[in-house]
């Protein structure tokens, strides 16, 4: 088992060439055997105890000269075993190449069929051992990468929001591609001069400016709105106390001494032919007046019975 200091066993590749060159290559006979020098491999397992018993005994070496004499005698015994569960196929005569397929299980004898646990699996490729991760393994490692993509999905949404005080909050729309190549693909003729096209760009940034400028007084106006919205500030602040309140000046006079002007009377003020009209006129006087303000002639009216006499 791997120790706190060592990585874990489905992180690791394990090869040794020499032993596989001392058995003869990888092939049928050898291949739980290279196995068994692997750091995956479990001393208190059958096959470890069978493998002493022929190294001992001189009637058990039969055993461990072919795989399936081998694999037949661990299917006799319970226990902890190493059992190759799919061989690679073959791709010529006499040659065996692809992946072997070697399960850890623990077979509990029963009738009419053994019961048989599958603890964990192991891959030879070539003489590199790898071992299987679990499912747990696999489905925890799926769940990081989604989350990591979707993190990065929020933060590129994110900075494509913005906020505008007509519209809200909206994404900004990416330029598309078709008109471009479409504008890179039209005439000469309507190709604009360097000079619209330098004042073009230079608008463009400008108006980006504006915007946001725009947006952060929008943003900074309505902040002001909610904070101090309820509040309210006279031009004229009122001086005095309770009972004798007075408005202060604004300091307009002020202001306009300063600047060396004269102080403007906006009082309206009648004029001197208005005020002699008014002196000429007397109060028992009654002039008919006319739209156009012209007093009429009076008519002398004739006496009651007169008549015309002659010269």
């Amino acid at each position: 088992m791997a120790t706190a200091n060592e990585p874990p066993l489905d992180e690791i590749q394990w090869r040794f060439p020499p032993a596989a060159q001392a058995m003869g290559g990888i092939h049928s006979n050898s291949v739980l055997f290279y196995f068994a020098e692997s750091p995956f491999f479990d001393r208190t397992s059958n096959n470890a105890v069978l493998y002493n018993q022929a190294m001992w005994n001189e009637s058990m070496k039969p055993l461990i000269q072919t795989r399936e004499r081998f694999e037949g005698r661990l299917r006799e015994m319970s226990g902890l075993e190493f059992i190759v569960a799919q061989e690679p196929a073959e791709m010529g005569p006499g040659m065996g190449t692809g992946v072997w397929v070697i399960n850890k299980q623990t077979r509990r004898k029963r009738e009419p069929e053994d019961e048989i646990t599958v603890h964990s699996t192991y891959y030879l490729i070539g003489e590199n051992v790898y071992m299987a991760p679990t499912l747990a393994d696999i489905l925890g490692f799926r769940m990081t990468t989604i989350t990591e993509a979707l993190n990065k999905c929020f933060a590129a949404a994110n900075n494509a929001r913005t906020w505008s005080p007509a519209l809200g909050h909206v994404y900004k729309i990416a330029p598309n591609v078709t008109n471009t190549k479409a504008q890179a693909l039209e005439s000469k003729g309507t190709t604009p001069m360097p000079e619209s096209q330098g004042s073009k760009a230079i608008s463009e940034p400008k108006k980006a400016d504006q915007s946001a400028v725009d947006s952060r007084l929008a943003e900074h106006s309505f902040m002001v709105h909610m904070q101090y919205g309820g509040d309210y500030m006279d031009e004229n602040p009122i001086t005095g106390k309770p009972g004798e309140f007075h408005l202060s000046s604004t300091g307009r006079k002020d202001r306009l001494q300063a600047l060396g002007l004269p102080n403007l009377n906006t009082t309206f003020k009648e004029s001197a032919i208005t005020q002699a009209g008014k002196k000429d006129v007397k109060p028992g006087d009654k002039t008919p007046k006319t739209p156009t303000g012209i007093s009429k002639p009076k008519r002398k009216k004739s006496k009651a019975g007169a008549t015309p006499t002659s010269s």
